[in-house]
């Protein structure tokens, strides 16, 4: 559960000491809202009904991968106040061999992709500092910058198009790295539903993080 600072919550720093957030992988990503404003819709009959502000940020999330060619989306759900995605980094240059979807057509979206493959569960911990050669903020490929980008892309469009709304993410982001295709369906199945839970979790802060 997120802590307190002046009686409000915030996400702390979750990125994992040591650990390569260029390196292939899939990650479990929250995004959002400063004060958790609902800005991005809302949930009728347990589905979202995105406003103008969750369409927005709906197309640059699936613009990210044309912006940083590594990346493959996967489930993800646009929330009144947050986003839960699932990013994976693939640096291989032919992805497209990397998996087939159900039908046999290769398919970034497909929830067929064996992942488990290419989920790095070794010894990342590496000499040189907290982040060694890997300063998440300073890597192009890193998903630090890949969530600095998009949110920043957001709220500049946000901003333009629908001035005066003051809009605002919370610092900072989730995350959590994906190990093995158990973690990965759970949270798929967690992602597909959250719509569902909405009344239960909009007032409970603990339960965004699973």
């Amino acid at each position: 559960m997120p802590e307190k600072y002046k009686n409000q919550y915030k996400i702390e720093s979750s990125r994992l000491a040591g650990y390569d957030y260029t390196q292939n992988g899939m990650y479990f990503v929250t995004i959002c809202t400063k004060e958790r404003e609902e800005f991005f819709g809302t949930i009728k009959d347990g589905k979202i009904e995105l406003s103008e502000i969750g369409k927005i940020v709906e197309n640059f999330w699936q613009e990210i991968p044309k912006h940083f060619t590594s990346v493959i989306l996967d489930e993800y759900v646009i929330m009144p106040n947050h986003l839960h995605g699932i990013v994976e980094i693939n640096n291989d240059k032919s992805v497209e061999t990397q998996f087939i979807a159900c039908d046999g057509v290769p398919n970034a979206n497909s929830n067929c992709r064996d992942a488990i493959n290419r989920v790095s569960t070794g010894d990342t911990l590496k000499t040189g500092g907290i982040t060694g050669d890997h300063n998440p903020m300073l890597n192009p490929g890193s998903l630090s910058k890949m969530m600095r980008w998009y949110k920043g892309r957001c709220a500049f469009e946000i901003r333009k198009q629908l001035n005066p709304i003051t809009f605002a993410w919370q610092p900072r982001f989730y995350d959590h790295i994906i190990r093995n295709e158990i973690s990965l369906n759970k949270i798929r199945e967690y992602i597909q539903t959250n719509p569902e839970m909405w009344e239960r979790d909009r007032n409970n802060v603990e339960n965004l993080w699973m």
